[in-house]
């Protein structure tokens, strides 16, 4: 086995990586690792973090854990709205043999990807916000004339993007997903994903969270079935921020990585990489965050590893 678990100042450790002999890779993403199980595969959260689209030198601790856990609870809360890829966290002698993997660890079913981000949108924030401020529109979609940055829509939008394997996902019209996808299959994930969002956006707001906006990835079976699949809102693919504090008009905290962006957006930085080093209040800063949405939302402290 090779993994790379680096210890902060605090003494807290983080995987920022994980390879072992037992396993085959499937691909490596800005946060996970996808091993080949045969029928299934295993996804390992790590404690990486990206900014401006560049990895960072420094691990978040406990940000892994919080991602596969709430992505855990999610796929439960929403099990009558969506079937999705989740088989189990039991990872039997695997797990014995690497007790690192502990709760940010899951085996899922095998699926075709599908080629887009299915974004749903419920606030003006973001990317939607700078399209609105010039056309009236959030991907080519006409909004109401006076909204301010960070306004509740009407009703949730449906805003796909490209799946970028390098630099930043482009937003597309419903047109152009449908291009891709065809007319009925774009049908199905527009509505499936409003539907999702919808579900977990009003259960969120009786914990004092509002979720702004959020991605979904589907994939699609043999036999034609579609899943939800990867992470489920969580703070790296939603936007959350705390109801207590909401304003129109203005940009909003956040429960994610705002105090990795707000620091580096102080450097001298180009935002390529290689990636600056974190000082350590701001990555004990990050982590708390990311604890504190997932205890917010499923009402209990994040389980220990």
């Amino acid at each position: 086995m090779q993994d790379t678990t680096l210890m902060s100042a605090t003494m807290t450790p983080t995987l920022l990586s994980f390879e072992s002999p037992r396993l085959k890779k499937f691909r490596s993403g800005k946060v996970r690792e996808v091993f080949d199980l045969g029928e299934t595969l295993l996804f390992v959260a790590s404690d990486r973090i990206s900014a401006f689209d560049v990895v960072l030198p420094d691990g978040i601790p406990d940000k892994g854990r919080v991602l596969t856990q709430l992505s855990l609870f999610w796929f439960d809360f929403l099990k009558d709205v969506t079937r999705h890829h989740f088989l189990t966290t039991d990872l039997g002698e695997l797990g014995k043999h690497h007790p690192e993997l502990r709760g940010r660890s899951m085996i899922v079913r095998k699926t075709k990807p599908m080629p887009i981000e299915c974004v749903v949108r419920g606030y003006l924030a973001g990317s939607g916000w700078k399209e609105y401020q010039k056309s009236g529109t959030v991907c080519g979609i006409p909004l109401p004339k006076g909204l301010q940055e960070s306004s509740e829509l009407p009703t949730p939008i449906f805003t796909p993007s490209t799946k970028a394997e390098v630099g930043h996902d482009e937003n597309i019209s419903f047109e152009e997903a449908a291009k891709t996808l065809g007319k009925e299959k774009a049908e199905k994930v527009r509505d499936l994903s409003i539907a999702i969002y919808t579900a977990a956006r009003n259960f969120a707001r009786t914990k004092g969270i509002i979720i702004a906006d959020t991605k979904f990835e589907f994939g699609e079976l043999p036999n034609g079935a579609i899943l939800l699949i990867d992470e489920v809102l969580t703070p790296d693919s939603s936007r959350f921020w705390p109801a207590d504090a909401y304003k129109p008009g203005r940009g909003q905290p956040s429960f994610d990585k705002q105090f990795v962006r707000d620091y580096l957006e102080t450097l001298d930085w180009n935002k390529q990489p290689p990636g600056p080093i974190l000082p350590e209040d701001v990555i004990q800063k990050t982590s708390a965050k990311y604890r504190e949405a997932y205890s917010k939302i499923v009402g209990k402290e994040l389980p220990q590893g």
